[in-house]
């Protein structure tokens, strides 16, 4: 009988960012945009051995009701250039920047991650998003001109175009001319910087669509997923990995990382208490009308926050809030909230928190380190990206008493055995081809 081997975890790091998992109000939160911030949470990420430190992206203030969200982080640093910071004060851990395709050029952006790779000795990596919407496209000279359905075939091409420019360096160091003819890129020349140390920068993807799904599968290192649940995460792992076959790869060749939070106590009821608490602190009355209106699509502003749900439905179509994700079928989110309403007998606001504001992990360390491993060693997962809710601190708990651990069960590494990002996720250098 063959005996499978042990899964080791694979972590990471989350900048808290606009959403309302990080809580504003506690007084250990911090600026959002000082140096000081991401160099805390980036050094407590590498102390604690994971595998990156990851960056969202923002291409615009969010709007509510036409006016800049008030509830919301102050100020949106470009990713790049804070990592290009961040490698200086770090030696071993990832620096993952999250770059749109849709508003970017391959050549550009290829040069700023292939310098990056460079300047940190092999750690960068890309996490590819697109962009369907004419509110961020606002901002840019082409505006929202790229329909929904071909964000995708963009951002394929995008990303085999900036691979395209990353092996017209060979490995030895010689340049040569690159041409890429396609639909989208039109592009020919010469390529300024050399093959980087890890052969291309890590590429992550975030998308649970099919055409997500798929797009992963055919060119990802890494998927980031919302899914947190034990049995969602097996038949997200299960479709994903299932598709690569197809692409010539191999189960391992893409990780699966959900984006999960963590909630610690002496005991289970004390993490329970204080994961109630922090749901509360982060679903205030206001972000919960806020959160109803985004679904919803009206202004819900004369609704009280501890009564019932609206009895209108939601128009799908709105725009009263711009630069948010309206994730899943607003009526359908409408009538699911409304029967959790009816059942539980909950508020607006304690809907809100029961449907939105749950942490992934809540217990002791022992018992949330047993419950991490559970996941990956039952292929619900291959690690997580852990997004504290507070900022910057917020992941020195975890690091202090729930890696050692991990550790002890031995599913974590003790020390870094290699030194680029590729060799932490046990990833191969890509085969040359130019």
């Amino acid at each position: 009988m063959t005996v499978r081997p042990r899964k080791h975890i694979h972590l990471a790091a989350h900048f808290p960012g606009v959403n309302n998992t990080t809580v504003w109000t506690d007084t250990r939160s911090k600026s959002q945009i000082d140096f000081a911030s991401f160099e805390h949470l980036a050094r407590t990420a590498e102390r604690g051995l994971f595998d990156f430190f990851f960056l969202a992206e923002g291409l615009r203030l969010r709007e509510h009701k036409g006016r800049i969200h008030d509830l919301d982080v102050v100020g949106r640093p470009e990713s790049l250039t804070v990592l290009s910071a961040l490698a200086a004060v770090t030696e071993r851990l990832g620096l993952a920047a999250t770059v749109n395709a849709t508003f970017n050029e391959p050549y550009e952006l290829a040069r700023r991650l292939a310098t990056l790779d460079h300047l940190s000795g092999g750690r960068a990596a890309w996490n590819v998003v697109t962009s369907p919407d004419a509110f961020t496209g606002e901002n840019f000279r082409r505006g929202g001109y790229l329909e929904r359905a071909d964000r995708y075939t963009r951002a394929a091409e995008f990303v085999a175009t900036a691979r395209e420019l990353w092996d017209s360096w060979t490995p030895d160091g010689l340049p040569r001319p690159f041409a890429h003819r396609g639909r989208h890129f039109d592009i020919a020349g010469e390529f300024t910087v050399p093959r980087s140390p890890q052969g291309h920068p890590v590429v992550i993807q975030a998308g649970d669509s099919g055409e997500g799904r798929e797009f992963a599968a055919s060119a990802a290192d890494v998927i980031f997923t919302r899914h947190g649940t034990l049995e969602a995460g097996r038949e997200f792992y299960a479709d994903v990995k299932g598709r690569l076959a197809r692409y010539g790869r191999a189960p391992e060749d893409l990780k699966i990382m959900p984006g999960v939070t963590f909630v610690l106590g002496d005991t289970a009821a004390e993490a329970q208490e204080r994961a109630a608490e922090i749901r509360r602190q982060q679903i205030s009355p206001q972000n919960a009308i806020l959160t109803l209106e985004q679904i919803w699509g009206v202004d819900l502003s004369s609704y009280d926050p501890d009564g019932p749900l609206p009895d209108i439905d939601p128009e799908p179509e709105s725009t009263l809030v711009q630069g948010r994700v309206r994730v899943g079928d607003p009526l359908a989110v409408a009538e699911k909230w409304r029967t959790l309403s009816r059942e539980k007998g909950l508020s607006i606001r304690q809907t809100v928190i029961e449907a939105s504001g749950r942490q992934s992990f809540i217990g002791t360390p022992e018992a949330v380190a047993a419950e991490l491993d559970e996941f990956v060693r039952t292929d619900a997962a291959d690690g997580f990206i852990l997004v504290p809710h507070l900022t910057p601190g917020g992941l020195d708990e975890f690091v202090d008493r729930v890696v050692p651990l991990l550790q002890e069960r031995g599913v974590f590494r003790t020390e870094y055995t290699g030194t680029t990002l590729r060799s932490h996720l046990g990833l191969p250098e890509p085969v040359w081809k130019g």
